[in-house]
């Protein structure tokens, strides 16, 4: 919903008017009924139909459990290209010099992501953090330090590196240009698998 902040009227309401259709158009590219996406959601079919049509106005408590339905993000339905384009449509977030673009829209699974570090980032000392789930990093352009677990390696452009997040683990540019990564992140348990052709094969 962060899409939204400096919006003026107008465009609020635009955006808010074409929620609307992009309900109904979710719910006929998935084939379900009305009465089926209120067993779904819990909210009853007159308001959805309200809500299709534009006779309702969408309100945060509506849209998180049609958002949960529908498997796709809240701002997918706020803010989105028309339903049946099959083109990723997101922006990058900037945050103390890394920048992330969300290169898949649908939650949960594995989720890839384009990051690009500033150079010389972050210029605090490295700080290692462990979480949930499974990394897999290719670097596209400049160099990445990798901190993990003991180990510490700095990757170039083409170099792969895999890891279990629970592992603490840091990240950072320690060169004069910016450094381009492809992310991907899973759930525990779910690996990346890179498959290649063994050396002089064919």
């Amino acid at each position: 919903m962060g899409s939204m902040d400096g919006m003026d009227g107008p465009d609020l309401d635009g955006v808010l008017d074409a929620v609307g259709p992009r309900l109904r158009g979710l719910r006929q590219e998935r084939g379900a009924t009305l009465a089926q996406l209120s067993a779904t959601t819990g909210i009853s079919v007159s308001t959805l139909s309200r809500l299709e049509s534009g006779q309702r106005r969408p309100t945060l408590e509506l849209l998180l459990p049609l958002a949960r339905a529908h498997q796709v993000p809240l701002d997918e339905l706020v803010d989105a290209p028309p339903t049946g384009d099959p083109r990723v449509h997101t922006r990058p977030v900037t945050h103390e010099g890394l920048t992330t673009l969300a290169l898949t829209r649908r939650p949960g699974g594995v989720r890839a992501f384009k990051q690009v570090y500033a150079p010389h980032w972050p210029a605090a000392q490295p700080d290692l953090r462990v979480h949930e789930g499974y990394e897999w990093l290719y670097v596209l352009s400049g160099r990445l330090r990798l901190l993990l677990g003991e180990h510490d390696v700095v990757l170039t452009p083409g170099e792969v590196a895999e890891f279990d997040t629970h592992v603490p683990h840091w990240m950072g540019n320690p060169g004069p240009e910016p450094t381009e990564v492809l992310c991907l992140f899973g759930p525990q348990g779910e690996r990346m698998h890179v498959r290649a052709r063994p050396a002089g094969g064919r």
